[in-house]
This record gives structure tokens, C-alpha cells and sequence, in this order.
């Protein structure tokens, strides 16, 4: 049905049913419409590298560390996120605030004159709140591809004199792409569409594609227009899912 409605127009009140491509052409040639696809692009994708770079330590900690604690660590880990989505976000515009945590910390060690603005209501306050949204999806799948790591290639790659590094590098980076390509894909996906956090901690520079979308199905009244932006958005994703997977597909071929 979103396909469909995308090909039709807004009369008014009303919507012609004439297929047509009046609403791709808008979507692709208007600079407003690109440059929030472009945006939400380039977020979604600093949002997936911060998440998956601060996950992998903590899967790597769990994984090689954790000893007979390991469930433990994974329930800690999941405890804040018991808490309602909109609160997290909420408790993020109290940390990054004017007046927030952040700044009275800074400005009581004497590091800051007077409190940063180009924490909040940006995109640098959207990649913030929604890696910390989605750091446990990342988390878990990265853990069990390092789980199922061999532990005695690393023995032996140590026996032959290969270091702590090198190890790294040749054994455990490669083994553990998987799980590392698919958290990429789980933080990915859904956080090109986000709605909620953009809107309440990204300002005008921070709106991404799905808060334009919002706006063309309520208060502009041109649903072919939002479900073209709809598909646009789900296009982007799905060339963007399969571009992860060829990567990791050439990447295992190479290691292999």
C-alpha cells in the first residue's frame, strides 16, 4: 500500500490515483529532501561505528574476562535499558543541557568559562543518545561470534611467538566479523529511520528523514509525498544492508 500511495498525488482533500513519478522527482531533485536523507545517512552511519567501537571492547572484556560471570555481566549490562526509551533520552538532555551535568562538571574543575552549546540539539547529541541506545544490541551478537573463537588457535598462535596484537589482528578480528557485521546491521537499520530522538535532542540540525515524514503525512497533508520519502529511506537501507554484507563476505574471502 506504501508503494502504491507513493505513485499517486495530494489534490487537496483529495488523492489522484494517476500513477506517476512527480513525487521521486520532488523527493531526489529538492535540496531540503536530500539534504535530511544525506543527514540521516551519514548519522545513522557515525551512530553504527560509535556503537560497534565502544561494544567490541565490552564483548571482548566479557567474552576473554568474564570467567563463570559472564551471564552476570550481560544482565548488568542490560539494567538501564529496563528504564523507558523516552526517559533515557529525556536523561540525556539533562547531561548535555545549557545547564546540564556536563557543563556544570566542566565548569567546576575549571575546564570551560561558560557552558558548550554544540552538545545538544545537533547531531553530535543524536550519535550520543542513540549509541548508548543500542550499545546492548550490539553488544550481544558481537559477544557470541567471539564465543565461538577457537581458543586454542589463539594458544597456538601464541606458542609460535605471534603477540597480543598480532593475534588481534590475524585471529580474533577476522573470527569475530561476523558478529560485528551483524550488529552493524541491528544498529543500523533502525536508527536511519529514528523519529523520537531527533526530535527531542536534535534542534534544526539534527532532524533526520523519518521527522520529514512525520510532517508530510500530518501537517503538510501529502501522504504520496511522506510514503515516497518512506521508500526512498527503505531503498537507502537496503542497498546500505547488502553493501555490509558484500564487504564482510570479501573480507572473509581474503582472510581465508
Amino acid at each position: 500500500m506504501m508503494l502504491l500511495l507513493s505513485f499517486w498525488t495530494q489534490d487537496y482533500l483529495d488523492l489522484d490515483r494517476t500513477l506517476t513519478f512527480n513525487n521521486y522527482r520532488e523527493a531526489w531533485s529538492q535540496p531540503v529532501y536530500r539534504l535530511l536523507m544525506l543527514r540521516s545517512l551519514g548519522i545513522s552511519l557515525a551512530v553504527t561505528f560509535t556503537t560497534v567501537v565502544l561494544a567490541f571492547p565490552m564483548a571482548y572484556f566479557i567474552s576473554f574476562y568474564g570467567g563463570k560471570r559472564k551471564a552476570l555481566w550481560l544482565f548488568l549490562i542490560t539494567i538501564p535499558f529496563w528504564t523507558s526509551y523516552l526517559l533515557r533520552i529525556f536523561l540525556w538532555k539533562v547531561i548535555l543541557g545549557y545547564n546540564g551535568v556536563l557543563n556544570s562538571g566542566l565548569m567546576g574543575l575549571g575546564l570551560i568559562d561558560e557552558p558548550v552549546t554544540f552538545i545538544l540539539y545537533n547531531a553530535n547529541a543524536v550519535v550520543i543518545a542513540l549509541a548508548h541506545a543500542w550499545a546492548p544490541f550490539a553488544i550481544l551478537p558481537i559477544f557470541v561470534a567471539l564465543e565461538k573463537i577457537d581458543r586454542s588457535l589463539l594458544e597456538a598462535a601464541r606458542d609460535l611467538g605471534d603477540s597480543s596484537i598480532r593475534r588481534f589482528i590475524r585471529i580474533t578480528l577476522p573470527l569475530a566479523m561476523p558478529g560485528i557485521v551483524a550488529a552493524s546491521l541491528i544498529v543500523f537499520i533502525p536508527t536511519i529511520g529514528d523519529y523520537v530522538t531527533p526530535k527531542l535532542v536534535g534542534g534544526t540540525d539534527g532532524l533526520m528523514i523519518a521527522n520529514m515524514i512525520q510532517v508530510q503525512f500530518s501537517k503538510a497533508n501529502n501522504a504520496p509525498l511522506g510514503a515516497t520519502l518512506a521508500i526512498s529511506a527503505m531503498i537507502i537501507v537496503g542497498g546500505m544492508a547488502a553493501l555490509f554484507v558484500f564487504l564482510n563476505r570479501r573480507w572473509l574471502r581474503k582472510q581465508s
